[in-house]
């Protein structure tokens, strides 16, 4: 779970720790900083039409545009398999030399697939490969050179979703007639159809690779994140790119975000100033306070500025400051007009994860990870200091039940039953939270637990994290603490904001909650809708469960 080497691809700050081993993200040396390697893809429905257990290959129909939309992935390098369940063969439905014949007809209508891995076993057999358990996509990845967080999984259901994002692959869900709304309404990336799914693949895949260098080398570049510490979490891999192409870079962050400013490798030196554009309880604008941070902005001599930005927020205002410090190359993402504020404008579909946003905006300014470094997010090992000897041995899970929204936070009620019923299920367990929710901690870890309500900042709860087995938690700071670490999330993810940008990133996950319930994309703070229904609907046997696919077995020490 710790690297004790110095991370190769840090030209500074140097020292990570990322659980490397467990998000896949140092296992494969790769010559480009590649989102992908593979295309996974459900066979029934997504490459052929479903025709139930079939055994027959004149039934065998494409669906539409399914070869042109495979060549393109073989075009662009991508190695292909197919993950499909099977159950025919455990029912007797259809013998191992009719499905072999079945597919010897797909690859005839539609290519040669890399590798084939079937699952033959019922829902009742209890197996770790029948979708939605991530074994196909596991073993689909190691048949292909490659690791989970480097692959995609198609599929037209929950199951193939599901067993993508528990694998930490990402999922794309491409609906037919037999997909059940809640399952769309459940998954964060949604296509109309396989060639739409393909189109979007190839376009994050080239949207993270600049097209070409700054024309001079950039000796001091300046960053910008201003928001909470998760938003300063997920922009990491960005500001990582920045860095491989900058002899100096500068962070300027909010109040909120700098602890986890402080951990981000590749950064020099931090600027914290409040935007009251940006902040969620902005005071009033101090004109003073504004000079004050332009005339600082302007002291930098920066080369470059890259305003990365949530999708909601503008970069308009602070490009204004920026080049009324002088600084003279600003990138932002902006859909609004930006007149002659910005030098790179750049545009990002609606619903690509934070994470590949900021990268994207990083390629569109010049930038790209060094060869090798994954798009993962990432801590600085040094800023983390060991955890409390009294904490036991690791693999326990820790349960967060807070938000400092409040609309994102588990129901105390419902986190208590969780952390009886993981107690229960053999798990030890640690109840986190800040100060102001000791309340709350003390109340779930009377059900079962440790609580650790108040007892840690933010650089304490990463070395917590770093040594769990899990993190239960929903779509707030500690589930991106997790990703940086690597620790499976199992995340009680409230909609108000979309799971496919703001779920924990190349992780293994398993995605709770009512993902239809009135309160989504609603960004609310608080919750809109008396009773909390996303997230009050939960049943502590889900989340025992979710572990169990998570391969989070009980126990973790005395």
């Amino acid at each position: 779970m710790r690297q004790d080497q110095e991370d190769p691809y840090q030209r500074r700050s140097a020292q990570v720790y990322a659980a490397a081993d467990r998000a896949g993200s140092g296992s494969v040396a790769s010559p480009r900083p590649v989102l992908y390697d593979a295309v996974l893809l459900d066979r029934d429905g997504t490459l052929i039409e479903d025709v139930p257990y079939n055994g027959d290959p004149e039934k065998v129909r494409p669906v539409p545009g399914a070869r042109a939309a495979l060549d393109r992935l073989r075009a662009a390098g991508l190695r292909l398999a197919v993950v499909t369940n099977q159950s025919g063969l455990a029912r007797g439905y259809f013998t191992g030399e009719q499905m072999r014949a079945v597919h010897a007809r797909v690859e005839e209508l539609l290519g040669r697939f890399d590798a084939w891995l079937v699952c033959p076993h019922d829902d009742a057999d209890g197996c770790d490969c029948r979708k939605p358990a991530p074994g196909l996509v596991h073993g689909a990845a190691r048949e292909l050179g490659t690791t989970a967080s480097r692959c995609v999984l198609v599929g037209d259901i929950g199951r193939d979703v599901s067993a993508a994002l528990a694998a930490g692959a990402a999922g794309v869900l491409v609906p037919t007639p037999v997909t059940r709304p809640e399952e769309i309404a459940a998954a964060g990336w949604v296509a109309t159809d396989l060639p739409a799914a393909v189109g979007e693949i190839l376009r994050r895949q080239l949207a993270v690779q600049p097209s070409a260098p700054p024309t001079e080398r950039v000796r001091t570049a300046l960053v910008v994140r201003s928001d909470s510490a998760g938003d300063v979490l997920v922009t990491g891999p960005a500001i990582r790119a920045v860095a491989a192409g900058a002899e100096r870079v500068v962070l300027l962050c909010g109040p909120r975000g700098r602890a986890a400013a402080n951990l981000l490798p590749g950064v020099d030196e931090i600027i914290e100033h409040p935007l009251p554009w940006i902040d969620p309880l902005p005071g009033p604008v101090d004109p003073e306070a504004i000079r004050g941070l332009t005339a600082r902005l302007g002291a930098l001599g920066a080369d470059q500025a890259v305003v990365f930005t949530s999708f909601h927020q503008s970069a308009l205002p602070l490009a204004l400051l920026l080049r009324m410090a002088g600084i003279d190359r600003i990138a932002a993402i902006s859909d609004d007009y930006p007149g002659s504020l910005l030098d790179i404008r750049h545009r990002v579909p609606v619903g690509v994860p934070e994470p590949e946003r900021a990268l994207s905006l990083a390629a569109a300014a010049g930038h790209r990870l060094p060869d090798g470094d994954e798009p993962v997010l990432r801590l600085r090992r040094d800023a983390v200091p060991p955890r409390p000897a009294d904490l036991g041995d690791p693999g326990y899970v820790v349960l967060h039940p807070g938000s400092a929204a409040s609309s994102r936070a588990c129901p105390p009620e419902v986190a208590t039953r969780i952390a009886g019923a993981l107690t229960d299920a053999g798990h030890r367990v640690l109840v986190t939270g800040s100060p102001d929710e000791r309340a709350i901690t003390a109340r779930v870890a009377a059900a079962g637990g440790t609580d650790l309500g108040g007892r840690t900042d933010l650089v304490g709860l990463a070395a917590i994290v770093a040594d769990a087995g899990a993190v239960v938690v929903g779509n707030t700071g500690p589930a991106h603490l997790a990703a940086a670490a690597g620790v499976p999330v199992v995340s009680l993810f409230a909609p108000t904001v979309p799971f496919g940008q703001w779920g924990p990133y190349r992780v293994p996950t398993v995605r709770l909650g009512d993902a239809a319930a009135p309160c989504r994309d609603t960004r609310a703070a608080s919750c809109p809708v008396t009773g909390h229904p996303c997230l009050s609907g939960i049943e502590p046997d889900e989340v025992v469960d979710a572990l169990r696919t998570l391969a989070v077995s009980g126990g973790g020490g005395p």
